[in-house]
């Protein structure tokens, strides 16, 4: 089968490299794999080095370099996916390692009789610094990230969504492209649409990519905001696409806004209690997520670490809920003009 291996990046020179060693490894015949790249307009030497490797080749059917003049991931993905010729389409983002079988059990799994296919994605650090080191621990604990099967599944079962998914060309041929008004949730709108054209995804943890996190705090925190935000203005055009997990810091968020409302009115009980509450388990979980690691003193800080990751989510959700009528009346309005 002709595996279409699509990458897109934006200002992404520094993890290219990696990469393209990670793609030139594949242990599945070069002839049979053509690499599509697109280019977000990037203004470091993103471009350049997609050329140089498109110059290179390496025995790939082909190797081609887009631009994609939106800037936006899910415009991005639809310009490789019309792009492709093959009978599987690949996606990947350019901060990811891949073990050299990624490609062949992807094929694998779908030759099986599969039409959507993922695995597991475990979080990495590009430095291994105590700092770094505590972040990854944070971002790849349950109770600082998500309990979706790709973060720690360890059975073959079947989704809702998957991470760095393969998919049969008939799929989006059937289920439509991605919806390019969407940012930080246009997998999660074309899996539920992908669903209800009648496919499975089906998540199989012999397949295996690995995702650098954030380099800092802040850098982690910005994220978690813009992913409870576009969680809210996604509710909107899509409010089925989500799971309840994807609603807990937001319900969070409302108890700590309402149980401080009633203390202010006199009644402190109820906040104090969710307080309490919240700290034993946030303890809890920092305790459970060092264990077996070398000690450092960084580790102190998870708890706040937790904390301020949850709060950057719900609060993100709750400002994407407040804002989800004007954004959606803005495209309707852009659709009619």
């Amino acid at each position: 089968m002709l595996v279409s291996f699509c990458v897109i990046a934006y200002n992404e020179e520094k993890a290219l490299d990696s990469l393209f060693k990670d793609i030139i490894a594949q242990d599945y015949p070069h002839g049979d794999i053509e690499v599509i790249l697109v280019n977000a307009m990037s203004t470091d030497q993103t471009r350049r080095k997609m050329e140089h490797f498109s110059e290179e080749n390496h025995g790939f059917r082909r190797v081609v370099v887009l631009d994609n003049a939106k800037k936006i991931q899910a415009a991005g993905w639809n310009v490789a996916i019309t792009a492709s010729k093959g009978d599987i389409i690949l996606r990947i983002d350019a901060h990811t390692m891949i073990p050299h079988d990624f490609v062949s059990k992807n094929v694998q799994c779908i030759l099986s009789g599969e039409n959507v296919t993922g695995g597991r994605r475990p979080n990495v650090v590009e430095e291994e610094t105590p700092w770094k080191h505590t972040l990854l621990l944070a971002e790849s604990s349950m109770f600082g990230s998500s309990i979706a099967p790709y973060r720690k599944g360890n059975h073959k079962t079947y989704v809702k969504s998957v991470f760095h998914g393969a998919y049969r060309k008939e799929v989006f041929e059937k289920a439509g492209l991605f919806n390019e008004n969407l940012g930080r949730t246009e997998d999660n709108e074309m899996h539920y649409r992908i669903r209800k054209a009648g496919y499975k995804i089906c998540f199989n943890p012999d397949i295996i990519s690995y995702q650098n996190i954030r380099n800092s705090w802040c850098g982690m925190l910005k994220q978690k905001y813009g992913n409870g935000h576009w969680i809210g203005l996604t509710l909107g055009v899509c409010p089925g696409c989500f799971s309840i997990h994807h609603f807990v810091p937001l319900a969070f968020v409302f108890a700590l806004i309402l149980t401080g409302i009633i203390a202010l009115l006199g009644n402190t009980g109820m906040l104090v209690c969710l307080c309490i509450l919240y700290v034993i388990v946030d303890l809890l979980m920092s305790v459970l997520a060092v264990q077996r690691q070398k000690w450092y003193n960084y580790y102190l800080m998870l708890p706040l670490i937790f904390l301020s990751l949850h709060l950057a989510y719900g609060v993100g959700t709750l400002i994407g809920i407040i804002e989800m009528p004007f954004w959606v009346r803005k495209i309707k309005r852009d659709k009619n003009e």
